[in-house]
């Protein structure tokens, strides 16, 4: 089938994006899915920072690729071995598949899936299939979904169903930002009753760990960014406490549990300083490769600290994901504030500049996706 794709066509293009577009919409033509896989009409996709850093070459992946990673849609054909899910469902996109069979896997979301990790890496689907072509030449997945489309087929280990009442742009959300930073305070920080949460960099993740925080009745949730316009946000959102990491310097605050979602060296140094004795640190930003932190060893040791590295919030999808589904339903997640712009995919490379200058929380890519088209 033909279908509408934003397409990165070279790693490290100059700004401003939007006048070297790096990434152009083309028409594509999509693969029926195997027997592992499914079939999706794309409803909604955020435009996340790891989109972001393959743009700009923080991320190295294959060229040409058809981006995006955090998304929603509808089921529209399932394979033979897909015995779980029915068309008109909508499901969650999820940013690194689980084989459920590895070691890391066994892990509880502690570790990456090494297989989907292999295969994200080489703009594959879990079980090593390319489905896009443009003209003779293959186009790569991003990491395993390729949501900046009207279509696209994931492997069934790729989604996660919800609910008809979500809406399209909740569902995107709940996928990546909110499973990242969500995952980030629940799974890797796992704070006390009693215990104060710090969250460094609000952007789409930090603000859902935040939300995620005030959720699950953390006491003292205090955010910390460099803008204004984020802290009023996150004041507005409910946080107790909202500062720049200089005035948590200056002031000496501190919290037992701190959240770097910033992907930035010296967030997390501001992070790491900010954290209380017996205190844990969790990173879940991701800078570029060539990126290095100073941090006091002695402080790790003489002050019973932990530092944590978690990735995509450690996580298991299929097991957090309808929680924070619940979450929302109650009223106590409000992942709808989180979104500060909807987009249409000839926007994209506008989208890219917005969110590299800080100007943009969640951007969702809106789809009209139309009737499908034979190729």
């Amino acid at each position: 089938m033909k279908i509408r794709g934003a397409v990165l066509e070279e790693i490290g293009r100059p700004r401003p994006y939007a006048s070297t577009a790096p990434l152009t919409i083309s028409e594509l033509t999509l693969e029926d899915p195997g027997p592992t896989e499914i079939l999706v009409r794309m409803e909604a996709a955020g435009v996340c920072h790891s989109d972001l850093s393959v743009v700009n070459g923080h991320r190295e992946r294959p060229v040409p690729m058809l981006l995006g990673h955090e998304a929603a849609g509808i089921v529209e054909a399932v394979g033979a071995d897909v015995d779980d899910l029915t068309c008109g469902q909508r499901v969650v996109m999820t940013f690194l598949p689980r084989c459920e069979a590895c070691e890391n896997c066994a892990a509880g979301g502690r570790l990456p899936c090494s297989r989907g990790s292999a295969a994200n890496n080489a703009g594959e689907l879990l079980h090593g299939h390319r489905r896009l072509h443009r003209g003779g030449d293959t186009v790569h997945h991003h990491l395993g979904v390729s949501g900046f489309a009207t279509h696209a087929v994931v492997d069934r280990a790729s989604v996660v169903p919800v609910g008809d009442d979500v809406p399209p742009h909740v569902a995107a959300v709940l996928g990546c930002a909110v499973l990242t930073g969500g995952g980030a305070l629940l799974n890797a920080a796992r704070p006390g009753p009693q215990e104060s949460v710090m969250i460094v960099g609000l952007g789409g993740v930090g603000m859902a760990g935040l939300i995620t925080a005030l959720a699950e009745g953390c006491p003292r949730v205090i955010g910390v960014d460099t803008a204004d316009d984020k802290l009023a946000m996150a004041t507005d959102l409910g946080a107790h406490e909202a500062w720049t990491p200089q005035q948590i310097t200056d002031q000496g605050i501190t919290a037992h549990h701190v959240i770097e979602c910033a992907g930035n060296p010296r967030a997390f140094e501001a992070a790491f300083a900010a954290t209380a004795p017996g205190g844990r640190t969790v990173t879940a930003g991701l800078p570029a490769p060539t990126a290095t932190a100073t941090i006091s060893p002695l402080r790790i040791t003489a002050e019973a600290r932990t530092v944590i590295g978690s990735y995509l919030g450690s996580s298991v999808p299929s097991r957090d994901i309808p929680h924070y589904e619940q979450l929302w339903r109650e009223g106590r997640l409000p992942v709808d504030r989180l979104i500060t712009s909807r987009i249409r995919l000839e926007d994209v490379n506008q989208a890219m500049d917005d969110l590299e200058d800080g100007r943009a929380v969640r951007q969702i890519i809106e789809f009209d996706a139309g009737p499908l088209t034979a190729s």
